[in-house]
């Protein structure tokens, strides 16, 4: 066996190189960050921050038109303006709700996290201009293969 520092022959396997003193058969005491391991939390971050500013604008518009006495429309206004209002705001509630999940199961490690997240990060691509910019960075990160891997490495870890 051979010192990897300065290449003397060592016996029997001591703990440190005789000439140089370096450690030998140690294992490094931090572990490796890999690509992805850096970019999951403040992508759950990100996702919970947007899924929110999503979620309970919806939760308001749906508590206001939700009374038949209160309703902030004129009353010359069609009816299918309510419904119309309604759709907005669950639509809101379900992708915010969606979002908001995607974010934990990603700082929390979950296996099936990574997929919702793509998803939600393809269908996010076409909110101009802040759901495009993640709906990019959430590709980026998550998309390519070897990503695929680490990912299953870390949430089996978790």
């Amino acid at each position: 066996m051979f010192c990897d520092r300065c290449g003397t022959q060592m016996q029997d396997r001591p703990g440190y190189c005789p000439t140089c003193g370096k450690a030998v058969g140690t294992i490094p005491l931090m572990p490796v960050e890999s690509r992805l391991s850096g970019h999951i939390r403040l992508l759950g971050i990100l996702w919970l921050a947007f899924s929110a500013i999503r979620f309970l604008p919806g939760l308001v518009v749906l508590m206001l038109f939700q009374g038949q006495r209160f309703t902030p429309l004129p009353p010359e206004v069609p009816f299918f303006v309510n419904t119309i209002i309604h759709f907005a705001a669950y639509a809101l509630i379900l992708f915010g709700a969606a979002g908001l999940l995607a974010g934990w199961g990603l700082l929390e490690r979950q296996p099936w996290a990574r997929t919702l997240t793509m998803v939600l990060g393809g269908v996010t691509l076409i909110d101009v201009p802040f759901g495009t910019a993640l709906g990019v960075y959430t590709l980026w990160v998550l998309m390519p293969a070897r990503s695929e891997e680490e990912y299953r490495r870390i949430a089996r870890a978790a």
